[in-house]
Protein backbone atom coordinates (compact mmCIF):
# COMPACT_ATOMS: atom_id res chain seq x y z
CA UNK A 1 0.00 0.00 0.00
CA UNK A 2 0.95 3.53 -0.80
CA UNK A 3 0.24 6.22 1.51
CA UNK A 4 0.64 9.94 0.25
CA UNK A 5 -0.41 13.04 2.36
CA UNK A 6 -1.92 13.75 5.74
CA UNK A 7 -3.90 15.91 8.04
CA UNK A 8 -2.89 19.89 8.65
CA UNK A 9 -2.23 20.34 11.97
CA UNK A 10 -4.61 22.88 13.82
CA UNK A 11 -6.74 24.78 11.19
CA UNK A 12 -8.47 27.28 13.14
CA UNK A 13 -11.66 26.83 15.61
CA UNK A 14 -14.51 25.06 13.31
CA UNK A 15 -15.94 22.07 13.62
CA UNK A 16 -16.08 21.66 10.33
CA UNK A 17 -13.08 21.66 8.54
CA UNK A 18 -11.00 18.31 7.54
CA UNK A 19 -9.98 16.18 4.69
CA UNK A 20 -7.64 12.98 3.95
CA UNK A 21 -7.16 10.06 1.52
CA UNK A 22 -6.71 6.20 2.07
CA UNK A 23 -6.63 3.08 0.21
CA UNK A 24 -6.96 -0.56 0.40
CA UNK A 25 -7.90 -3.28 -2.55
CA UNK A 26 -8.08 -6.28 -3.63
CA UNK A 27 -9.85 -8.10 -6.62
CA UNK A 28 -10.04 -10.17 -9.91
CA UNK A 29 -7.80 -9.43 -13.27
CA UNK A 30 -9.48 -6.85 -15.87
CA UNK A 31 -8.60 -8.39 -19.09
CA UNK A 32 -5.16 -6.83 -20.86
CA UNK A 33 -5.74 -3.75 -19.13
CA UNK A 34 -5.42 -3.77 -15.11
CA UNK A 35 -4.15 -0.74 -13.85
CA UNK A 36 -0.41 -0.68 -12.99
CA UNK A 37 1.18 -0.94 -9.49
CA UNK A 38 0.56 2.71 -7.84
CA UNK A 39 2.70 5.60 -9.14
CA UNK A 40 4.84 7.78 -7.16
CA UNK A 41 2.38 10.48 -6.96
CA UNK A 42 4.16 14.03 -7.92
CA UNK A 43 5.38 16.41 -5.46
CA UNK A 44 2.95 19.38 -6.18
CA UNK A 45 -0.28 16.87 -5.71
CA UNK A 46 1.12 15.59 -2.44
CA UNK A 47 1.84 18.99 -1.12
CA UNK A 48 -1.47 20.02 -1.98
CA UNK A 49 -3.05 17.06 -0.21
CA UNK A 50 -0.99 17.76 2.66
CA UNK A 51 -1.99 21.61 2.69
CA UNK A 52 -5.75 20.64 2.32
CA UNK A 53 -5.54 17.85 4.92
CA UNK A 54 -6.21 15.17 3.03
CA UNK A 55 -4.76 11.69 2.61
CA UNK A 56 -4.30 9.58 -0.22
CA UNK A 57 -3.90 5.29 -0.03
CA UNK A 58 -3.47 3.58 -3.14
CA UNK A 59 -3.13 -0.22 -3.50
CA UNK A 60 -3.41 -1.80 -6.65
CA UNK A 61 -6.72 -0.95 -8.38
CA UNK A 62 -8.32 0.76 -5.30
CA UNK A 63 -7.36 4.19 -3.64
CA UNK A 64 -9.03 5.71 -0.66
CA UNK A 65 -9.40 9.57 -0.31
CA UNK A 66 -9.76 9.86 3.18
CA UNK A 67 -10.87 13.59 4.50
CA UNK A 68 -8.74 13.55 7.75
CA UNK A 69 -8.92 16.94 10.03
CA UNK A 70 -11.56 15.03 12.52
CA UNK A 71 -10.78 17.58 15.05
CA UNK A 72 -12.88 20.09 12.71
CA UNK A 73 -15.15 17.69 11.68
CA UNK A 74 -13.45 17.59 8.14
CA UNK A 75 -15.00 20.74 7.44
CA UNK A 76 -14.20 21.80 3.68
CA UNK A 77 -12.40 24.41 2.40
CA UNK A 78 -11.65 25.64 -1.02
CA UNK A 79 -8.31 23.90 -0.97
CA UNK A 80 -10.03 21.14 -0.29
CA UNK A 81 -12.21 21.26 -3.22
CA UNK A 82 -8.72 22.20 -5.19
CA UNK A 83 -7.68 18.97 -3.48
CA UNK A 84 -10.34 16.81 -4.48
CA UNK A 85 -10.55 17.28 -7.81
CA UNK A 86 -6.30 17.59 -8.36
CA UNK A 87 -6.39 13.85 -7.10
CA UNK A 88 -9.53 12.37 -9.06
CA UNK A 89 -7.63 13.66 -11.75
CA UNK A 90 -4.26 11.63 -10.76
CA UNK A 91 -6.20 8.94 -9.91
CA UNK A 92 -8.42 9.02 -13.59
CA UNK A 93 -6.25 5.64 -14.61
CA UNK A 94 -4.68 4.69 -12.03
CA UNK A 95 -7.57 3.25 -10.37
CA UNK A 96 -10.67 1.32 -11.15
CA UNK A 97 -12.66 1.56 -7.24
CA UNK A 98 -12.33 4.80 -5.50
CA UNK A 99 -13.42 5.60 -1.72
CA UNK A 100 -13.81 8.66 -0.31
CA UNK A 101 -14.44 8.61 3.27
CA UNK A 102 -13.75 10.89 6.22
CA UNK A 103 -11.51 10.00 9.08
CA UNK A 104 -13.24 10.50 12.71
CA UNK A 105 -16.20 10.78 14.06
CA UNK A 106 -17.76 12.72 10.93
CA UNK A 107 -17.61 12.08 7.33
CA UNK A 108 -17.74 15.91 6.72
CA UNK A 109 -19.92 18.76 8.48
CA UNK A 110 -20.02 20.76 5.39
CA UNK A 111 -18.35 24.43 4.58
CA UNK A 112 -15.99 25.86 7.31
CA UNK A 113 -17.62 28.65 8.89
CA UNK A 114 -14.91 30.77 8.83
CA UNK A 115 -15.99 31.07 5.57
CA UNK A 116 -19.00 33.32 6.96
CA UNK A 117 -17.37 35.64 8.95
CA UNK A 118 -15.73 39.19 7.80
CA UNK A 119 -11.96 37.61 7.97
CA UNK A 120 -12.66 34.67 5.81
CA UNK A 121 -10.76 31.72 5.62
CA UNK A 122 -6.69 32.44 5.21
CA UNK A 123 -5.24 32.48 2.16
CA UNK A 124 -9.18 32.23 0.59
CA UNK A 125 -11.82 33.96 -0.48
CA UNK A 126 -14.63 33.92 2.17
CA UNK A 127 -18.05 34.80 1.10
CA UNK A 128 -17.98 38.76 1.45
CA UNK A 129 -14.91 38.51 -1.29
CA UNK A 130 -16.79 36.27 -3.61
CA UNK A 131 -20.22 38.58 -2.96
CA UNK A 132 -17.77 41.03 -4.49
CA UNK A 133 -16.56 39.90 -7.58
CA UNK A 134 -18.51 40.69 -11.12
CA UNK A 135 -20.46 37.98 -12.54
CA UNK A 136 -17.92 36.42 -14.39
CA UNK A 137 -15.31 35.92 -12.13
CA UNK A 138 -18.04 34.93 -9.54
CA UNK A 139 -18.57 32.11 -11.78
CA UNK A 140 -15.65 30.93 -12.68
CA UNK A 141 -14.58 30.73 -9.08
CA UNK A 142 -17.83 28.28 -8.09
CA UNK A 143 -17.59 26.26 -10.97
CA UNK A 144 -13.51 25.60 -9.97
CA UNK A 145 -15.23 24.45 -6.56
CA UNK A 146 -17.87 22.54 -8.31
CA UNK A 147 -14.57 20.55 -9.89
CA UNK A 148 -14.05 18.74 -6.93
CA UNK A 149 -17.03 17.44 -6.97
CA UNK A 150 -18.18 16.61 -10.56
CA UNK A 151 -15.00 14.24 -10.71
CA UNK A 152 -15.98 11.46 -8.75
CA UNK A 153 -19.23 10.78 -11.27
CA UNK A 154 -16.98 12.10 -14.78
CA UNK A 155 -13.89 10.03 -13.80
CA UNK A 156 -14.23 6.32 -15.57
CA UNK A 157 -13.63 4.83 -12.19
CA UNK A 158 -16.25 3.99 -9.37
CA UNK A 159 -16.48 6.36 -6.67
CA UNK A 160 -17.44 4.98 -3.19
CA UNK A 161 -18.58 7.44 -0.01
CA UNK A 162 -18.50 5.60 2.97
CA UNK A 163 -20.44 8.00 5.25
CA UNK A 164 -20.32 8.30 9.40
CA UNK A 165 -21.52 10.44 10.95
CA UNK A 166 -22.75 14.05 9.97
CA UNK A 167 -22.65 14.56 6.19
CA UNK A 168 -23.82 18.14 6.01
CA UNK A 169 -24.05 20.36 2.98
CA UNK A 170 -20.80 20.14 0.95
CA UNK A 171 -20.26 16.88 3.09
CA UNK A 172 -23.79 15.81 1.90
CA UNK A 173 -23.05 16.97 -1.58
CA UNK A 174 -19.23 15.08 -1.45
CA UNK A 175 -21.29 11.70 -0.82
CA UNK A 176 -24.05 12.48 -3.47
CA UNK A 177 -20.65 13.30 -6.43
CA UNK A 178 -20.02 9.69 -5.85
CA UNK A 179 -22.01 6.53 -7.26
CA UNK A 180 -22.56 4.49 -4.22
CA UNK A 181 -22.88 5.52 -0.88
CA UNK A 182 -22.50 3.06 1.86
CA UNK A 183 -23.61 4.46 5.25
CA UNK A 184 -23.32 3.77 9.05
CA UNK A 185 -26.22 3.85 10.95
CA UNK A 186 -25.41 6.59 12.83
CA UNK A 187 -24.84 8.20 9.94
CA UNK A 188 -27.00 11.97 9.09
CA UNK A 189 -27.43 13.80 6.33
CA UNK A 190 -28.86 17.51 5.93
CA UNK A 191 -28.83 19.88 3.30
CA UNK A 192 -28.34 23.29 5.41
CA UNK A 193 -27.45 25.85 2.46
CA UNK A 194 -31.05 27.52 2.28
CA UNK A 195 -31.18 27.42 5.87
CA UNK A 196 -28.04 29.68 6.12
CA UNK A 197 -29.46 31.96 3.06
CA UNK A 198 -27.57 29.99 0.44
CA UNK A 199 -28.12 27.24 -2.27
CA UNK A 200 -26.51 24.00 -2.99
CA UNK A 201 -23.99 24.82 -5.55
CA UNK A 202 -21.42 21.96 -5.34
CA UNK A 203 -23.00 20.00 -8.01
CA UNK A 204 -25.72 18.07 -5.50
CA UNK A 205 -28.88 19.34 -6.53
CA UNK A 206 -28.71 17.04 -9.52
CA UNK A 207 -27.89 13.78 -8.09
CA UNK A 208 -30.49 14.34 -4.45
CA UNK A 209 -33.19 14.79 -7.10
CA UNK A 210 -32.21 11.76 -9.27
CA UNK A 211 -32.27 9.31 -5.71
CA UNK A 212 -35.34 10.71 -4.42
CA UNK A 213 -37.27 13.30 -6.64
CA UNK A 214 -38.08 16.10 -6.63
CA UNK A 215 -40.73 17.08 -3.88
CA UNK A 216 -38.68 14.81 -1.28
CA UNK A 217 -35.07 16.87 -2.59
CA UNK A 218 -37.15 20.70 -2.04
CA UNK A 219 -38.21 19.61 1.79
CA UNK A 220 -34.76 18.50 2.67
CA UNK A 221 -33.36 21.37 1.30
CA UNK A 222 -35.78 23.72 2.29
CA UNK A 223 -36.19 22.37 5.82
CA UNK A 224 -32.45 21.96 6.51
CA UNK A 225 -33.56 18.70 8.25
CA UNK A 226 -31.50 15.62 9.42
CA UNK A 227 -31.86 12.53 7.56
CA UNK A 228 -31.32 9.30 9.27
CA UNK A 229 -29.36 6.25 7.78
CA UNK A 230 -32.58 4.68 7.99
CA UNK A 231 -34.39 7.04 5.88
CA UNK A 232 -31.80 7.28 3.56
CA UNK A 233 -31.62 4.31 2.32
CA UNK A 234 -35.70 3.94 2.33
CA UNK A 235 -35.44 6.99 -0.19
CA UNK A 236 -32.43 5.63 -2.19
CA UNK A 237 -29.82 8.11 -0.89
CA UNK A 238 -27.89 5.45 0.21
CA UNK A 239 -27.60 1.44 -1.17
CA UNK A 240 -26.87 -0.03 2.53
CA UNK A 241 -26.58 0.78 5.99
CA UNK A 242 -24.55 -1.54 8.48
CA UNK A 243 -23.77 -0.71 12.09
CA UNK A 244 -20.51 1.90 12.68
CA UNK A 245 -17.67 -0.46 13.65
CA UNK A 246 -18.98 -2.91 10.41
CA UNK A 247 -18.43 0.36 7.79
CA UNK A 248 -14.87 -0.10 6.65
CA UNK A 249 -15.43 -4.00 6.36
CA UNK A 250 -18.33 -3.64 4.09
CA UNK A 251 -16.57 -1.22 2.11
CA UNK A 252 -13.90 -3.61 1.83
CA UNK A 253 -16.63 -6.38 1.22
CA UNK A 254 -18.04 -4.17 -1.80
CA UNK A 255 -14.60 -3.35 -3.24
CA UNK A 256 -13.92 -6.76 -3.69
CA UNK A 257 -17.11 -7.28 -5.50
CA UNK A 258 -16.45 -4.20 -7.77
CA UNK A 259 -12.85 -5.36 -8.96
CA UNK A 260 -14.02 -9.01 -9.57
CA UNK A 261 -15.49 -7.76 -12.54
CA UNK A 262 -13.13 -6.93 -15.95
CA UNK A 263 -12.39 -3.33 -15.34
CA UNK A 264 -12.57 -2.33 -18.55
CA UNK A 265 -15.94 -3.90 -18.59
CA UNK A 266 -17.21 -1.70 -15.56
CA UNK A 267 -15.69 1.18 -17.11
CA UNK A 268 -18.06 0.95 -20.47
CA UNK A 269 -21.16 0.91 -18.33
CA UNK A 270 -20.95 3.19 -15.66
CA UNK A 271 -21.58 6.14 -18.65
CA UNK A 272 -24.11 3.75 -20.39
CA UNK A 273 -26.03 3.70 -16.63
CA UNK A 274 -24.94 7.30 -16.09
CA UNK A 275 -26.03 9.09 -18.69
CA UNK A 276 -29.36 6.69 -19.74
CA UNK A 277 -31.78 9.45 -18.42
CA UNK A 278 -30.45 12.18 -20.60
CA UNK A 279 -30.97 10.51 -23.67
CA UNK A 280 -33.91 9.26 -25.03
CA UNK A 281 -34.77 5.36 -25.77
CA UNK A 282 -33.10 5.50 -29.69
CA UNK A 283 -29.68 7.32 -28.30
CA UNK A 284 -29.62 5.11 -25.23
CA UNK A 285 -29.66 2.02 -27.54
CA UNK A 286 -27.19 3.26 -29.92
CA UNK A 287 -24.83 4.00 -26.84
CA UNK A 288 -25.47 0.88 -25.98
CA UNK A 289 -24.56 -0.80 -29.30
CA UNK A 290 -21.42 1.26 -29.29
CA UNK A 291 -20.05 0.36 -26.59
CA UNK A 292 -20.53 -3.41 -26.65
CA UNK A 293 -18.64 -3.30 -29.99
CA UNK A 294 -15.70 -2.21 -28.82
CA UNK A 295 -16.17 -4.73 -25.73
CA UNK A 296 -16.58 -7.46 -28.36
CA UNK A 297 -13.42 -6.03 -30.29
CA UNK A 298 -11.29 -5.93 -27.14
CA UNK A 299 -11.86 -9.11 -26.09
CA UNK A 300 -11.67 -10.76 -29.47
CA UNK A 301 -8.18 -9.55 -29.17
CA UNK A 302 -7.46 -10.57 -25.55
CA UNK A 303 -8.68 -13.78 -27.13
CA UNK A 304 -5.95 -13.93 -30.08
CA UNK A 305 -2.81 -13.23 -28.00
Amino acid sequence: MTLYGGAVPDVAANPESTASTSSGGAGGAAETDRVPAADPIPAALLSELTTAGLRLEHTGRRADVVLSVPDRRNAQTPATWRALAAVGAWLWDRADVVVLRGQGASFSAGLDRRAFTPDGIPGEPGLFQLAGLDDAELDARIASYQDGFTIWSDAPFVSMAAVQGHAVGAGFQLALACDLRLAADDAQFAMREPSLGLVPDLGGTGPLVAAVGYPRALEICATGRWVSAEEAARLGLVQTVVAADQLLREVDRWVDLLLAAPAAAVRATKPLLRDAATRDPDAQRAAERMAQAGRLRALVRGATR
